[in-house]
């Protein structure tokens, strides 16, 4: 099952970068236009925004699975592991709900927008892609979060070290 979530965290991370480098690409292209022939592309910013948001969904996985998420832990480093297992697994459980609750509320919001026909102001997108396009990444940290929480308390039921920063 790991091993599932990793491929797909990795594959998801991969497409996640090349929207990004879309992104950027399409960014300097109207960017240079506008300066160049006073003509940007149409809807950037639209695609922008559509782009940056499905990019950042699809790397959540990845960047929860190395743990490379900001972790403050001043406070707890001198804690024994069993109770930094406890506290690591809370965390892991509590984005687990939050991730899961977006995922299921944006695939409800995809279905609303689609059927109320909504779409973007320049372009005339159908404003579901956007929310459909979150929940997949949204899906993934829910379950790679999930196994993340379920391993912390096996390791604090046992005793075991905490892993290394970027294991998982």
């Amino acid at each position: 099952m790991l091993l599932i979530l990793q491929r797909l965290a990795h594959l998801f991370a991969w497409l996640g970068g090349a929207v990004a480098c879309g992104v950027a690409l399409m960014t300097v292209s109207s960017v240079t236009l506008r300066a160049a022939i006073t003509q940007p592309i149409q809807g950037d910013v639209e695609l922008t925004q559509l782009g940056i948001a499905l990019s950042i969904s699809l790397c959540l996985p990845w960047a929860q699975l190395r743990r490379a998420n900001i972790i403050v832990d001043f406070f707890t480093q001198r804690l024994p592991d069993r109770v930094n297992h406890l506290l690591d697994a809370a965390g892991a459980l509590l984005l687990a709900l939050m991730c899961a609750l977006l995922a299921w509320r944006t695939s409800v919001g995809a279905v609303g927008t689609r059927e109320a026909f909504e779409t973007t102001m320049i372009l005339g997108l159908p404003m579901w892609w956007a929310y459909a396009s979150l929940a997949p990444g949204l899906a993934l940290t829910a379950l790679v979060a999930g196994v993340q929480a379920q391993r912390q308390l096996r390791a604090a039921a046992d005793g075991s070290p905490l892993p290394a920063q970027g294991e998982h």
